[in-house]
């Protein structure tokens, strides 16, 4: 193996043809000692622009640049190499990502001498986790909702519910919950057919969906043709007049049922239950009372609705 060459010039030569941007910053004095000349490639400023590190923390977006700056020097002031990641100004006023990778070369007390380091671009990099972030959270709605209705799906059911559950128990304030079961949906699927069937289903939710108007309602589908309506702070009263909204939208919407034994369109019943949760109340427990006031519903005559407080 040939020894390494005592040429300066070879090593700058060498840091200059790369995508790397090297440079050097004294500590006592804030100056650039050093900046390769590819950094006029990249952001626009010139290499002779670059004085001390004012000019760098100008050349951060202004978002970044505190942040930055202030992490920079206290992992600097500790004698710790580091890595920042920012959004650099160039020239003409656009952005690029870079990442400083920095090492702090120490006087014998451990104060440091001068900061040496490497810039890379990493826009592409971050263009890319970007999009791998923006495929997660969609991924993760998309978790959270039934394909075919695109309401919610039971996941997101029992995820909200955990949460007003706890969240009405702690204020006091009613919850409310509806279930609904489309009448004689099996019969309406032999006559009409699946495809029909599906379609119905997205009706039902829709109309479902506008009758939980306010911004903590929650209309899921649960399976099936079962849906809920999770109201937070709603009193039995409210629950009622939502259920008997939902019944009435239902009977506008006038969807043809020809098997059905009740109404030549589809119709719901419904099971509605209002409570403020104390220390002893069970939440599954609240969700079988208001399940029985569905079956109840549904023995008793069908496009009903049966329920009060749970």
């Amino acid at each position: 193996m040939n020894p390494l060459p005592n040429d300066p010039n070879v090593y700058r030569t060498l840091l200059e043809s790369t995508k790397a941007i090297p440079w050097k910053i004294d500590w006592a004095t804030m100056e650039f000692a050093y900046i390769g000349p590819q950094i006029e490639q990249l952001l626009g400023w010139r290499q002779d622009s670059w004085k001390t590190v004012n000019d760098w923390a100008a050349r951060i977006h202004e978002d970044d640049r505190q942040k930055t700056v202030d992490f920079c020097v206290a992992q600097s002031m500790q004698g710790a190499d580091h890595e920042a990641d920012y959004r650099a100004l160039t020239a003409d006023g656009e952005m690029v990502w870079i990442r400083d990778v920095v090492h702090v070369v120490r006087n014998p007390d451990g104060s440091p001498q001068a900061l040496v380091g490497f810039m890379f671009d990493i826009s592409e990099r971050k263009k890319a986790e970007d999009k791998i972030l923006q495929l997660q959270k969609e991924l993760e709605a998309l978790s959270y909702q039934d394909s075919l209705t695109m309401v919610a799906n039971r996941r997101m059911f029992d995820t909200i519910l955990e949460m007003e559950w706890t969240k009405a128990r702690v204020t006091a304030q009613p919850l409310s919950l509806v279930l609904l079961d489309i009448d004689f949906f099996k019969a309406y699927n032999d006559r009409h057919g699946h495809p029909q069937g599906d379609a119905c289903l997205r009706q039902v939710a829709r109309v479902l969906d506008e009758s939980a108007s306010r911004t903590r309602d929650l209309c899921a589908r649960l399976g099936g043709e079962e849906f809920a309506l999770l109201l937070p702070a709603t009193g039995a009263l409210a629950a009622q007049e939502v259920a008997r909204r939902c019944r009435k939208l239902l009977a506008q919407a006038a969807i043809p049922h020809g098997a059905s034994m009740v109404s030549d369109w589809v119709s719901c019943s419904m099971g509605v239950g209002t409570i403020v949760p104390g220390a002893h109340d069970n939440v599954r427990a609240f969700i079988e009372t208001v399940d029985r006031r569905l079956y109840d519903a549904k023995n008793t005559g069908r496009d009903r609705i049966v329920g009060g407080p749970a």
